[in-house]
C-alpha cells in the first residue's frame, strides 16, 4: 500500500535506450565523418551507428506505445506530452530558419559576396551566373499540391478517429502515406536533373540543403504515419486516446507548412530570369 501510486504522473523505469541511442548516434557520426575523408572502415561504423539508432527508436518508441496502452499516459502526462511535441516542433522550425537564413544572406546581397572561393561567388546576382533554375511552375508545382492534398487526407482521418470511423482511419492514412512517398520520388526525380550540384555554388549549396533537410522530414513523417497505420489496423486508437497519431498529424502539417515557404522563396522568389534547367 505503501507504494500504491497517489498522482496523475507516470514514472518511467530505468532504461538503457538514452545510453545506447547516444553512444549509436557517436558512431554514426564518426563513421558519416570518416566516410566523407574516404577512410575505408568509415561506411562500416556508419551502417553500425545506423543500425544502433534506428534499433534505440523501435525499441523505445515501443515502450512509449505499451505505456500508452496500459493506462500510464493519463490526462497529465498527456499535456505534458503535448508540449513537449511543441518544442520538439518549435526547434526544427529554428532549424529551417538556420537553412533560410543561409539563403537570404546571400540572395539579398549578392553584390556583397566576396570571391574568395569557387563556392561562394555569385557575380553579384542572384541566382548566381550560369545557374539554371527550376521553372517553379512544373514539378515543385506539382510537388506542392501533392503535399497539400496529404495535409487534407491526414485530416479526413484525424476526423474520423475522431468519429470513431476506422474505416475512414485507414484510407485517410493509406492515402496520406502514397502522397507522401510520392513527394520524396518526385523529388528525387528532380535532384537527378539539377543542372547544378551541392558542391559546385552557394546557390546549390543552400538549395540541396533547404529542400533536402525538408524532404528528409518527409520521410520521417511518412514512417511515423505508417507507424500509427499498423496500429489503427490493431485498434489500438481510440476518440479519446490517439496521442501518437495526433503528434504525426501535427508533424506532417508542420511539413507542409514549411514546404510552402520553401516553394514561395526558393522556387518562385528565388528563380529569377535564369534560364530554367530540368
Amino acid at each position: 500500500m505503501s507504494q500504491a501510486k497517489n498522482h496523475d504522473y507516470h514514472l518511467v523505469n530505468p532504461s538503457p535506450w538514452p545510453f545506447v541511442g547516444a553512444m549509436s548516434a557517436f558512431v554514426l557520426a564518426i563513421g558519416a565523418i570518416t566516410w566523407m575523408h574516404q577512410i575505408s572502415w568509415g561506411p562500416i561504423a556508419f551502417g553500425i551507428g545506423m543500425i544502433g539508432v534506428l534499433y534505440t527508436m523501435a525499441a523505445w518508441w515501443y515502450e512509449v506505445i505499451k505505456e500508452a496502452r496500459h493506462g500510464d499516459h493519463t490526462p497529465v502526462v498527456q499535456l505534458h506530452h503535448r508540449y513537449g511535441m511543441m518544442m520538439f516542433i518549435a526547434s526544427e522550425v529554428m532549424f529551417f530558419v538556420a537553412w533560410f537564413w543561409a539563403y537570404f544572406n546571400t540572395a539579398l546581397f549578392p553584390a556583397e559576396v566576396k570571391d574568395f572561393a569557387r563556392i561562394t561567388a555569385t557575380g553579384g546576382v542572384w541566382p548566381p551566373k550560369g545557374i539554371a533554375t527550376f521553372d517553379p511552375w512544373h514539378l515543385p508545382l506539382l510537388n506542392t499540391l501533392i503535399l497539400l492534398t496529404s495535409g487534407t487526407t491526414v485530416t479526413w482521418a484525424h476526423h474520423a478517429l475522431l468519429e470513431g470511423d476506422k474505416k475512414g482511419v485507414k484510407y485517410g492514412l493509406w492515402l496520406t502515406i502514397i502522397l507522401g512517398a510520392l513527394f520524396t520520388c518526385c523529388q528525387a526525380f528532380e535532384y537527378s536533373h539539377a543542372q547544378f550540384s551541392f558542391s559546385e555554388h552557394i546557390y546549390g549549396a543552400t538549395f540541396f540543403m533547404a529542400t533536402g533537410f525538408h524532404g528528409f522530414h518527409v520521410i520521417v513523417g511518412t514512417i511515423f504515419l505508417a507507424v500509427c497505420l499498423l496500429r489503427a489496423y490493431q485498434d489500438q486508437f481510440t476518440p479519446r486516446h490517439h496521442l501518437g497519431f495526433e503528434f504525426a498529424a501535427w508533424y506532417w502539417h508542420f511539413v507542409d507548412v514549411v514546404w510552402l515557404f520553401l516553394f514561395a522563396c526558393i522556387y518562385v522568389w528565388g528563380h529569377g530570369s535564369a534560364v530554367h534547367g530540368g
